[in-house]
């Protein structure tokens, strides 16, 4: 008989409405291609845990921010680490997976990354702009973002919740894309005012080098990783984010090699993740 072929749960939330973003055409489409190598089942988030048992493996897809459902993931991600399951991304990711707290270790250790601090005695290294970004250190998605004036900035409540950023006063921002520590495609978007209006973008060496830089620090063995980064006036690349749990891939605005060159990636990375 032929050998069993690899059971994954692959979590998303095909109903979450995403902004200028269709999660659920994404998945419909990956896991139609997932399913030529594995034995693969859809759950919604607040489902994995009940589920995870019965499958070799957990991969974590377009699930929605977590704090929509905190309690149940943090209980996905207790039980999943006791009783050594599998989970695609690993657990294990210091980026977004685990809060923004690495935008201040960037920031410390002198990355290319918007200034970030989380306290008043901080706010001396920001640079003087017009505006700040106030954002939950456990927020996505833009929830909770809000804009200060400077001279607002001493009055703001500082409870180790909120970040401080100045406002960037950007060209375009450019993401990265990743399998493993591969690099797979790159998107920008041009009008800084509609950020998933997305289109190809044809990255430098250079531009790779400082993507690179973030891939390597987070030191994640397998999974899918997303580097968010704007295009200052200055022709700077700076880091807004590094998503690593479940970053949204736009693999629909790729030319259809490219998708295929990714999930030829992602197999063999799941693959070896198995094995």
């Amino acid at each position: 008989m032929p050998a069993a072929r690899p059971r994954l749960l692959y979590v998303t939330d095909l109903a979450y409405p995403a902004r200028g973003r269709r999660y659920c055409d994404e998945d419909i489409a990956l896991t139609a291609r997932l399913r030529e190598d594995f034995d693969l089942a859809l759950c919604h988030p607040l489902d994995a845990t009940a589920l995870m048992d019965a499958h070799d493996a957990v991969v974590v897809r377009n699930s929605g921010p977590v704090l929509h459902y905190q309690e149940a993931y943090d209980t996905f991600r207790t039980e999943a680490l006791r009783r050594g399951t599998r989970v695609y991304n690993p657990l294990s990711g210091r980026a977004d997976m685990a809060g923004k707290q690495y935008l201040l270790d960037l920031t410390a250790a002198g990355y290319p990354v918007i200034p970030t601090v989380d306290r008043p005695q901080d706010l001396d290294r920001l640079p003087l702009v017009d505006s700040y970004a106030v954002k939950p250190k456990a927020g996505a998605d833009s929830i909770g973002l809000t804009f200060v004036g400077r001279e607002e900035l001493p009055g703001l409540t500082y409870d180790d919740t909120v970040l401080v950023q100045p406002r960037i006063d950007f060209r375009y921002e450019v993401s990265f894309y990743y399998v493993d520590d591969t690099f797979q495609y790159a998107l920008n978007a041009p009008d800084p005012a509609r950020r998933w209006d997305l289109q190809p973008y044809e990255a430098t060496e250079a531009d790779l080098d400082f993507a690179r830089r973030f891939i390597d620090w987070n030191t994640l063995d397998h999974g899918i990783q997303r580097v968010d980064a704007c295009r200052t006036q200055e022709g700077e690349l700076l880091l807004v984010e590094l998503e690593d749990l479940n970053p949204y891939l736009s693999l629909d605005l790729v030319p259809e090699e490219t998708q295929v060159g990714f999930v030829r990636s992602m197999k063999t990375s799941l693959h070896r993740f198995l094995s």
